[in-house]
């Protein structure tokens, strides 16, 4: 009787078992599905300890940045010989433009090092910090853009007739000519927008996912954000409130449309207004000065009025539109 020779292998040894070696796995952590925009941190890595080390990562790296951009405007305006001083309260002081640039200069940076904690502390892909689709939603913050127009223009229209009705003739505009508007608008165009969607991503994506990995209501880490942000500026009582409210206003957008795209989009084309007007006006180094700047209670309506038109425009169209507010 032959004995069966057994499998054969027509290249001589047999296959390994194992062909190839286990994929490693990944350092981020999967996305909870079904999750709220402020859910998205809640992680199987969710200890609070990472969200403490983070915001103090955030705050150090906030601190060092500032220190690094203004040495770094020291130096570079006593090499090209442009007036820049650093008053002992911290105010940026000497030629406006410049000033502003450094301003700006130590805000933008942060959309990194935001991006840089998610990723190495809470071991989350980068994007979840940007909306509930992993992702910036380029054409969803775009019609937003064009919402916010509509809101700054109804916002400021209020605020011009309420100050015209109460007999007010304080100017809010005016015009100090092409020789110190132009390169002030240059700086504006290019570095407003970053600065502005820093400061979201620090106070709306940071302190709300952070915070909302622990909580189940939203209103707490909203309101957690929207106070630290306040706290930042130096403007009078009732610019803080109106920047709180603000604030307050753009967190609550963030969670009910699943991503930061409503609130940058705003936050981009106020400050590129306000910005604007003070440079046309020849104004911006009084509107640097933040604790002098002065409010009036008339802004606070107009405000009201920008931020309900612009809130209600937004839940409309996203509804419209089926923007994803959970993660998929």
């Amino acid at each position: 009787m032959q004995e069966n020779p057994g499998p054969h292998f027509p290249y001589g040894a047999p296959p390994p078992a194992h062909p190839y070696p286990p994929p490693r796995p990944s350092w981020f952590l999967p996305t909870p599905r079904g999750a709220r925009y402020d859910h998205l941190a809640r992680t199987a890595a969710s200890h609070p300890w990472r969200a403490i080390v983070g915001t103090l990562v955030i705050a150090a790296g906030f601190f060092t940045l500032g220190v690094v951009v203004v040495f770094a405007g020291m130096v570079v305006a006593l090499i090209a010989g442009i007036p820049f001083t650093v008053e002992p309260s911290g105010q940026l002081s000497g030629n406006p433009v410049f000033s502003l640039v450094v301003l700006l200069m130590t805000l933008a940076p942060m959309i990194l090092l935001v991006y840089g904690t998610v990723a190495l502390i809470q071991r989350r892909r980068p994007g979840t910090i940007s909306s509930v689709a992993g992702r910036l939603r380029w054409s969803w913050m775009a019609r937003c853009a064009g919402l916010a127009v509509l809101a700054l223009a109804a916002g400021q229209g209020t605020q011009m007739l309420v100050m015209s009705a109460g007999g007010d003739d304080s100017e809010m505009f005016g015009w100090g000519g092409w020789e110190g508007f132009l390169p002030a608008l240059i700086v504006i165009v290019l570095l407003v927008p970053f600065q502005a969607a820093a400061e979201e991503y620090v106070f709306r994506g940071w302190f709300v996912q952070a915070v909302g990995a622990h909580v189940r209501n939203p209103i707490w880490s909203i309101l957690v954000g929207a106070a630290l942000f306040a706290s930042l500026h130096g403007y009078q009582p009732a610019g803080l409130v109106d920047v709180f409210v603000f604030g307050a206003a753009m967190g609550w957008l963030t969670v009910r449309t699943g991503g930061l795209e409503a609130a940058i989009a705003l936050h981009v084309m106020n400050n590129l207004l306000a910005f604007g007007l003070s440079a046309a006006a020849g104004s911006l180094e009084e509107a640097l000065d933040q604790p002098n700047v002065p409010v009036p209670w008339q802004a606070l309506l107009g405000t009201l009025v920008q931020l309900v038109v612009y809130m209600g425009g937004v839940l409309y169209l996203a509804k419209k539109r089926s923007i994803s507010t959970v993660s998929a």
